[in-house]
């Protein structure tokens, strides 16, 4: 009887730990969710605020700034990167902020083509492909690190084709881009909300990095769905 009672007491410590690691980890991936909203919602202001100030968009996309404005958001990703090893978690988070400043004005160069409503309307279909990815990739039981490298690879070969169809501006080099691009980014939300959780694991003993690697999280599935996002309104966007 008092060896049934100790599994009994050995049991329920083990289930209690679980139960309480399980939350720490919902309350991880919450706060990563929640530092990617406040930035899609910096980015959205400041996007709106521009398109609304007409001096503002003289100065910026009336003049050679335009291309600083567009390409800063890839420049400031670099030195965040290189940065981040050195950095506090605190200064982390505040450049999560002014990447979302960056890149609310480098989206202004794609909302002007588009009608608002058609902006709102894809942004709730990216929201929705985005959740629904990213939940899979939270509960799934499968390992996703082999797609990795392949994902890696396709975003970097995405990139170089995009320059490429700069220059050429060949509509049908253009909408294999976009779909490729839309297949691409689902699949690496998935593979980044898995790598987010075991980065969790890996970091848990650790409460300054558990806190700046959220918000290395966070700007990664920004980055996945504003790409998903950009994608997506080439085929759903209507043009003005």
């Amino acid at each position: 009887m008092s060896n049934f009672n100790n599994k009994a007491t050995s049991f329920a410590s083990s289930a209690a730990k679980t139960t309480t690691y399980d939350s720490a980890l919902r309350d991880y991936m919450v706060k990563v969710y929640n530092f990617m909203a406040i930035a899609l919602a910096i980015s959205g202001v400041i996007a709106f605020l521009v398109i609304n100030t007409p001096y503002l968009m003289a100065v910026i996309f009336g003049t050679p700034l335009m291309w600083v404005a567009i390409f800063a958001p890839i420049g400031f990703v670099i030195f965040m990167s290189a940065k981040l090893d050195s950095i506090s978690a605190a200064t982390a988070k505040t450049y999560l902020w002014i990447f979302s400043v960056l890149m609310g004005i480098s989206l202004v160069s794609t909302f002007i083509d588009y009608t608002g409503t058609s902006v709102a309307r894809v942004f709730f279909i990216a929201s929705s492909v985005f959740g629904a990815t990213s939940l899979y990739g939270y509960t799934t039981k499968k390992d996703l690190t082999s797609m990795g490298s392949f994902l890696i690879m396709g975003l970097i070969g995405l990139i170089v084709a995009s320059i490429v169809n700069i220059s050429l501006k060949s509509s049908a080099f253009d909408f294999a881009i976009s779909l490729i691009g839309v297949f691409l980014f689902i699949g690496l939300t998935a593979y980044d909300t898995q790598r987010i959780k075991k980065t969790y694991y890996h970091f848990s003993g650790n409460s300054e990095m558990v806190a700046k690697m959220a918000v290395v999280g966070a700007l990664n599935l920004y980055m996945d769905f504003i790409n998903l996002f950009l994608m997506l309104l080439k085929f759903f966007g209507d043009r003005k």
